[in-house]
């Protein structure tokens, strides 16, 4: 391992207007035991003159990949491949972390006695004005998984996952599909926690600041576009899925997304054929509406 404790990366396409406010944040951290890892994802822009002026500023510790354009998941492998310290976390190009978020990610794993079956933390997300995007987690919860949160818990908005490095390498990669530029990163956060606890947490270790033509405000079109990768995503729900009203949720929208790819054999790999065939009219439903809300 790396004799850094942590690694933050940041997959980043043209978004060198944005990456001074998270370089600012990194060099403002009370605890500076990190790696900073950017992932180029192809960049036209003036990224990688930017990265080279803060190599010379030398305020904090950088790595910086060029890579062709893929889209986000395949910067995330990218990033897993290179990453050598024992966690790891991602904040977006558009986002910040708040000064001790550091700090406070290497206290509380340093707490944890017996990380034997731990994958990492669950922390929180806030805007720049410190409210939390959705809510906190309950403060009688010590430890579970992502889906547990939302689904047994009910609780809601976006969480920051910092991950073991070692765990991570002992699943898949997402896949990489030829003209599409997305598979939903949750899926892999949803296999780690099938055999792993995360400990939670009420600190707030990222400020999010949405973009327009970011992956939040663009998720139709993405949903369009990326159809096999989306459906490699309900694939693996279903399999995982211990409710029948969300796993029938998931067939529909695997159903959808089968016909995006203009391939219906997608809709009934590795899942129940016969719950396809029920679902099949709502993800043609589904389809219709989606391509209706995209024009």
């Amino acid at each position: 391992m790396d004799k850094m404790f942590l690694t933050v990366f940041t997959p980043s396409y043209n978004r060198a207007h944005l990456l001074p406010r998270l370089y600012e944040s990194l060099c403002s951290q009370t605890n500076n035991n990190f790696i900073w890892l950017i992932i180029d994802d192809g960049s036209k822009d003036n990224t990688k003159e930017l990265i080279e002026q803060w190599f010379k500023e030398k305020r904090i510790n950088i790595q910086y990949h060029y890579k062709e354009n893929g889209g986000m998941h395949t910067g995330h492998n990218m990033a897993y491949q290179l990453i050598k310290t024992e966690l790891n976390i991602c904040i977006d190009s558009d986002d910040a972390m708040p000064s001790d978020g550091v700090e406070k990610i290497q206290n509380l794993w340093e707490s944890v006695e017996d990380r034997t079956r731990i994958a990492g933390i669950i922390g929180l997300d806030a805007e720049e004005s410190g409210k939390i995007i959705g809510n906190k987690i309950p403060d009688n919860l010590k430890q579970g998984s992502l889906d547990e949160l939302y689904e047994k818990y009910n609780v809601k908005g976006d969480k920051k996952l910092v991950l073991r490095t070692d765990i991570v390498h002992r699943y898949p990669a997402y896949p990489e599909y030829k003209g599409e530029k997305l598979v939903p990163l949750g899926v892999l956060y949803m296999m780690i926690g099938k055999d792993y606890d995360f400990i939670y947490s009420n600190d707030v270790y990222c400020i999010v600041e949405y973009q327009l033509e970011g992956s939040s405000h663009t998720i139709l079109k993405q949903y369009k576009q990326s159809a096999r990768g989306f459906a490699y995503s309900r694939m693996i729900e279903i399999k995982h899925s211990k409710s029948f009203s969300n796993s029938f949720k998931k067939y529909i929208h695997l159903v959808s997304s089968a016909i995006f790819a203009k391939d219906i054999s997608l809709a009934f790999k590795g899942v129940n054929p016969l719950w396809s065939f029920i679902a099949f009219p709502y993800g043609l439903a589904l389809n219709i509406y989606i391509r209706t809300k995209i024009k």
